[in-house]
């Protein structure tokens, strides 16, 4: 890098200090990107958990509700 290219870096970076970044800019950008950062850890501890996790197990139907959905049917259940 030659001395005129360092000169124009000083100028932007002086540019950049005088002008200065709006605050609520910078507020925003932050939250924004914490946001996006808890959106996508969210997604890949989902992808995660569907990998390494085992299905979940239904929990087996009781006898008594079985013969009470029997007989919501109209079937009679069987010894009655």
């Amino acid at each position: 890098m030659d001395y005129e290219d360092h000169d124009n870096v000083t100028n932007m970076a002086k540019d950049v200090e005088m002008k200065g970044l709006n605050p609520g800019l910078i507020v925003l950008i932050v939250i924004g990107g914490l946001v996006l950062a808890f959106l996508i850890g969210n997604y890949v501890l989902y992808m995660y958990a569907q990998k390494t996790l085992p299905p979940k197990k239904k929990k087996p139907v009781s006898k008594k509700k079985m013969k009470r959905e029997r007989l919501k049917q109209g079937v009679s259940a069987p010894g009655e």
